[in-house]
C-alpha cells in the first residue's frame, strides 16, 4: 500500500531525539578526522528506531502507541514493564502487570514477536513482563483500538514485544553495573539458603524431601501415619530458616551482544545474540493490616503486623540468539530462541497482633516467613516474509511459536512466635520473653510447581490492488493458540501440640525444633499435618482456532477506512485434581460438564476511519466489538493466594464472558519539526464484567471470589506530545520536553443477590457501584532531556504518577482499599568519552516515596522503595 505521509524535515534537536541522523557513505571519506570523529560520535548514539517508530504509529490504521528501544533506554528502564508505564494510559501494578486504560491484566493480551507466549504466574494467564530485560527489546507496541488481525479478547488492548532482530552490521559491545539502594545501607537479614543461590537456582536444600514426597507419591495423606512415622518426616524436613542478620552487597549487572550481517549476492544473512545477568538486593520496612474495627472517626488494626523488616534478592538471567535469511528483499526467515530466567527470595521477620495475641494481654506475634521462587520461560520461534512482486508484490506471512513456562517454589515457610511482656515493663523482648506458639500451625510449609506451554502458528495473506484515485489492500488470515497449564500444591504444617512436655521457648525455630529435640520428645500427635486439599493440583487446558479478514481502503490521499471480521472458536477446561490420588477431584460434579468446561464461538468486527488533513494533520475514528475471558483457575473451584493481597481466591464455575464495545477517536499532528501533539477520547461499553469481591472470614483474611457485575463501562481523554525549545535559542534549543496524560473515569454495577446465587458464598459488598478494580482517574508522564551540541552528553528527568486506584474492594461497611498515588522521578545522565564507550549514571525514586493503601484515610498496607542509583560502563568494539 501507499505511504501517505511525507518525509519529516527535522531541527537539529528534534533530529536528536528521534535518533534519525546517521553517518553518510562521502562522510566516511573526509580527509578532516576531527570532523568525523564527532559526527561518527552522535551517531553511535543517535541512530535507533525512534524515526521508525514514530512513523508507524502514523501509518497505523487502528489507535496505536508504539514504544522503541532509544526511548527505553532514555527513561532508564531495565525491563519491560517498568518501561511500558510510560505508555500514555498505562500503569503498572506489582511491578509485573500493566493496566491498560484503567482495566486490570485480565483485559489486555501479550505477544511476543506477534505471538501468543505462556505465564509462570500461579495466578493469571497473562505474563508478567518484568521477565523481559529491556536490553533485548527493540519496540513495544501497544494497540488501543481492536482490528481483527488481533486476538478477539481485547479490552485494554493488545501489547506486543518485539525482539531485536538481525543487526545492519558488525555488533559487539559488554557493559557493567553496580548499584545501591539507600535503604542498603542498614543491615538485612539472611537465611541458610542454598549454594547456587548467586545465581538463582536451588540446590536442593529447598526441595521437599524424599521421604515426604514418597508418602504423597503412594497416594496417602500426612494425616493417615501415625505419630513415629510422622516424627521420621518431621526429622528430614529443613528447619534451618532463622532469620539472622547480614550485610547486603552491591547490585550488579553484566550484559553482552555479539551480532553480524553478511551479503552474498542476492542473499543476505546473520546473526544477534545476547546474554544478561542481573543480582539485586533491597533491605525495606513494611507494615500489613489484615482487618481493622471501625470506629466513629478512625479504623483500628485487631490483626496485622506493624512492623516488619524484610530483605528481598532478585536473580535474572537471560538469553537471546536470532538468525535470519534473506532473499532478494523480497523473502525473509527468521529463527529465535530466548530463555529468561528470574529468582525471587525474599525473607520477612514480622512483629503485629491479632484479636487474642495484642497489647491489651501484653502480648506481641512474632512471625517470619521465607519467599522463595524461580521462574523461567522459554520460546522458539519461527516466522517468514515473502512479497510476490509478480503478484502485484502481494505478500505471503506466516509464522510459528512455541513457549514453555515453568514456575518453581520448593520450599516457602511460615512461623509463628508468641512474645509476652510479663514483666509489663513495655518492651517486648524478643529473645528472653518469646516462645514458638503451641498450636497446630506453629510453622507452614509449602511446594509449588507450575508448567505452562503455548503453541501458536497462523498466517495471512495481503494483496493490494492500486487503482486510479484509490489503494485497497485485502488481508485474510487464520490464527491457532494451544494452551496447557498443570500446578501442583503440597501444603502441611508443624503441629506443636504434638509434643508432650516439649520446652517451646526460644526465638528460632531449629533450635526449638531440632534434630535431638524430634528424635527424643514424647508425641501425643502426629507432628505433621497435612493441609494440603483437593484443588491444589490441577490441569487445564486452552484451544483458540480464528480466521479473519480486513480490507483497508484509501481513497485520493485523503480518506482510508478499514474494516473486518474475526471468528474465535474457543474452549478451556480446567480440572481439579485429587492431590494424593492424582485422579479427580471426588467433590466436583462431573456430571454438569459446566462446572469444567467453557466454549463459545462468535464473529468480531471492527471498523476504523482516518481522515488525512494536510501532510500536518489526521483524524481518527474506530470501532470495535470484544469480549474478556475467565482466566483458567478462574472456571474451577479450587483456591489459591493472591500474591499481591495474600489473600486467598476462589474460582467461579458458571463465569460469564465479559462483552465490550470500544469506541475511540484521536486527533493527531505531525509537525515538519518532527514534534507531534495527539488527543485522544475512548469508552468502553462493557456487559458482565470480571471483578474480585470478597465473602467475610470468622478468623484470618477474608476469601476472595471472581464474580459477573451487572454492566459497567471506562471513558477517557488522552494527551500525548513532544516539543522542543529550539526558538528559544542558546542553551534551550538543546532542550526537549515529551510526554502524556490520561484523565479516565470507569464504573461497574454490582448486584449482591446475584453474585451470591453466583459464587455460593455471602458477599457483604460496601460499595455495589464503584470504580474498576485497578483503575486510576489519572495517570502523568514527562520527560525533560537535554542533548550536548558536541555529542558528549544528554540527560533525562523522567516523572511518573497514577492516581489512587482499588486494590481491596470493601465489605461490611468498610471503604474500599486504595492504593495512593506514587510520584517516581527518575534521573538519568549519560556521557560519551569517545566513540566506543559510555558511561550512564541513574537515580530512580530520587523522592524516596513508599508505595501505600489506604481506606477512609488509614494505613492499611506500606512498603519501602528506597532510592536506587548505579552506575554502567558500555563498550562498543
Amino acid at each position: 500500500m501507499k505511504q501517505f505521509s511525507k518525509k519529516f524535515c527535522l531541527s537539529t534537536l528534534s533530529a536528536a531525539i528521534l535518533c534519525s541522523l546517521s553517518v553518510s557513505a562521502h562522510a566516511a571519506e573526509a580527509e578532516d578526522e576531527a570532523v568525523l570523529e564527532e559526527v561518527v560520535v552522535s551517531a553511535s548514539r543517535l541512530k535507533g528506531t525512534a524515526t521508525a517508530v514514530l512513523e508507524e504509529r502514523k501509518q497505523q490504521a487502528f489507535v496505536a502507541d508504539i514504544m522503541g528501544a532509544d526511548q527505553i533506554s532514555r527513561s532508564g528502564d531495565s525491563d519491560a514493564a517498568s518501561a511500558l508505564r510510560r505508555v500514555t494510559g498505562l500503569t503498572l501494578v506489582d511491578g509485573k502487570f500493566i493496566y491498560v486504560r484503567g482495566l486490570g491484566e485480565r483485559y489486555s493480551s501479550t505477544q511476543l514477536n506477534g505471538a501468543a507466549v505462556p505465564s509462570p504466574d500461579p495466578t493469571r494467564s497473562v505474563i508478567p513482563l518484568d521477565l523481559f530485560p529491556s536490553g533485548i527489546i527493540e519496540s513495544l507496541s501497544v494497540q488501543k483500538s481492536y482490528s481483527p488481525s488481533m486476538p478477539a479478547s481485547f479490552g485494554g488492548g493488545n501489547v506486543d514485544i518485539r525482539l531485536k532482530s538481525i543487526p545492519d552490521q558488525f555488533v559487539f559491545d559488554v557493559s557493567g553495573q553496580l548499584g545501591y539502594n539507600t535503604n542498603n545501607f542498614d543491615d538485612g537479614i539472611e537465611y541458610n539458603g542454598g549454594s547456587n543461590d548467586w545465581y538463582g537456582v536451588d540446590d536442593g536444600t529447598r526441595e521437599i524431601p524424599d521421604s515426604i514426597m514418597d508418602i504423597y507419591n503412594s497416594g496417602q495423606s500426612l494425616d493417615d501415619l501415625t505419630p513415629e512415622q510422622s516424627r521420621a518426616l518431621a526429622l528430614d524436613l529443613n528447619r534451618d530458616y532463622d532469620p539472622q542478620a547480614t550485610s547486603v552487597n552491591p547490585n550488579t549487572k553484566f550484559t553482552a551482544t555479539l551480532g553480524n550481517s553478511f551479503e552474498s549476492g542476492d542473499w543476505r544473512y546473520g546473526f544477534l545474540s545476547a546474554v544478561s545477568y542481573d543480582n539485586k538486593y533491597f533491605v525495606g520496612e513494611e507494615y500489613q493490616g489484615e482487618d481493622f474495627r471501625l470506629g466513629e472517626n478512625s479504623a483500628a488494626m485487631v490483626r496485622g503486623y506493624d512492623k516488619i523488616i524484610a530483605t528481598e534478592h532478585n536473580v535474572k538471567m537471560s538469553g537471546m540468539v536470532n538468525f535470519g535469511i534473506e532473499y532478494n528483499n523480497a523473502h525473509r526467515i527468521d529463527l529465535s530462541t530466548l530463555i529468561l530466567r528470574d529468582t525471587e527470595d525474599k525473607i520477612r521477620d514480622r512483629l503485629g497482633i491479632d484479636e487474642n495475641n495484642n497489647q491489651s494481654d501484653n502480648k506481641r506475634i512474632r512471625s517470619y516467613d521465607v519467599r522463595y521462587e524461580e521462574r523461567e520461560l522459554i520460546v522458539n520461534q519461527i516466522k517468514g516474509m515473502h512479497t510476490f512482486d509478480f503478484l502485484n508484490y502481494a505478500g505471503f506471512d506466516w509464522k510459528y511459536s512455541n513457549g514453555r513456562s515453568n514456575r518453581y517454589a520448593p520450599g516457602n515457610m511460615q512461623t509463628r512466635f508468641i512474645v509476652n511482656d510479663a514483666n509489663e515493663d513495655g518492651n517486648y523482648d524478643l529473645v528472653n520473653e518469646i516462645a514458638l506458639t503451641n498450636a497446630t500451625t506453629a510453622a507452614r510449609y509449602t511446594f509449588q510447581d507450575l508448567n505452562d506451554e503455548v503453541e501458536n502458528y497462523g498466517f495471512n495473506f495481503t494483496f493490494p490492488i492500486m487503482l486510479d484515485g484509490l489503494d485497497i489492500e485485502l488481508k485474510s488470515g487464520a490464527d491457532y493458540v494451544s494452551k496447557e497449564r498443570s500446578a501442583s500444591n503440597r501444603r502441611f504444617d508443624i503441629n506443636t501440640r504434638a509434643f508432650k512436655d516439649l520446652d517451646l521457648n526460644g526465638n528460632e525455630l531449629n533450635t526449638i525444633l531440632s534434630d535431638d529435640a524430634i528424635a527424643n520428645a514424647e508425641l501425643n500427635l502426629p507432628i505433621l499435618n497435612d493441609t494440603t486439599f483437593a484443588g491444589d493440583d490441577y490441569r487445564s487446558a486452552q484451544k483458540t482456532d480464528a480466521y479473519y479478514f480486513e480490507a483497508d481502503f484509501f481513497f485520493n490521499n485523503k480518506w482510508r477506512l478499514t474494516g473486518g471480521l474475526r471468528w474465535e472458536d474457543f474452549r478451556q477446561v480446567s480440572v481439579p485434581l485429587d492431590p494424593f490420588t492424582g485422579g479427580l477431584d471426588p467433590s466436583i460434579d462431573y456430571d454438569d460438564l459446566g462446572n469444567l468446561a467453557f466454549q463459545e464461538d462468535d464473529i468480531y468486527g471492527a471498523l476504523a476511519f482516518t481522515y488525512i488533513q494536510d501532510d500536518q494533520t489526521q483524524w481518527r475514528l474506530s470501532y470495535g466489538e470484544t469480549v474478556v475471558r475467565p482466566d483458567l483457575r478462574e472456571i474451577s473451584e479450587s483456591t489459591y493466594i493472591d500474591p499481591l493481597t495474600e489473600y486467598p481466591v476462589g474460582g467461579t464455575p458458571g463465569l460469564r464472558t465479559t462483552q465490550i464495545k470500544n469506541y475511540d477517536f484521536r486527533w493527531e499532528n505531525y509537525f515538519d519539526t518532527g514534534e507531534n501533539f495527539s488527543v485522544g477520547l475512548f469508552y468502553k461499553d462493557m456487559i458482565d464484567p470480571i471483578e474480585s469481591v470478597q465473602s467475610p472470614s470468622q478468623d484470618g483474611p477474608p476469601l476472595v471470589r471472581i464474580a459477573n457485575a451487572e454492566d459497567g463501562y471506562v471513558a477517557g481523554v488522552e494527551f500525548d506530545y513532544l516539543k522542543d525549545f529550539t526558538f528559544l535559542g542558546g542553551f534551550w534549543q538543546d532542550v526537549f520536553m515529551s510526554g502524556n496524560v490520561t484523565l479516565s473515569d470507569s464504573e461497574i454495577n454490582l448486584d449482591r443477590q446475584a453474585i451470591v446465587d453466583q459464587t455460593g458464598v455471602s458477599a457483604a459488598i460496601t460499595n455495589t457501584k464503584r470504580r474498576l478494580t485497578g483503575h486510576s482517574k489519572y495517570v502523568v508522564n514527562m520527560q525533560l532531556g537535554y542533548d550536548a551540541p558536541s555529542g558528549e552528553h544528554a540527560a533525562t528527568l523522567v516523572y511518573n504518577v497514577f492516581g489512587e486506584r482499588i486494590i481491596i474492594p470493601g465489605i461490611e461497611g468498610q471503604d474500599d482499599w486504595m492504593e495512593q498515588p506514587f510520584h517516581s522521578v527518575d534521573l538519568n545522565y549519560t556521557y560519551y568519552p569517545d566513540f566506543n564507550s559510555s558511561i550512564k549514571f541513574k537515580v530512580l525514586n530520587i523522592l524516596g516515596q513508599k508505595s501505600e493503601i489506604e481506606s477512609a484515610g488509614t494505613l492499611t498496607r506500606s512498603k519501602e522503595k528506597g532510592t536506587e542509583f548505579s552506575v554502567e560502563y558500555k563498550y562498543q568494539f
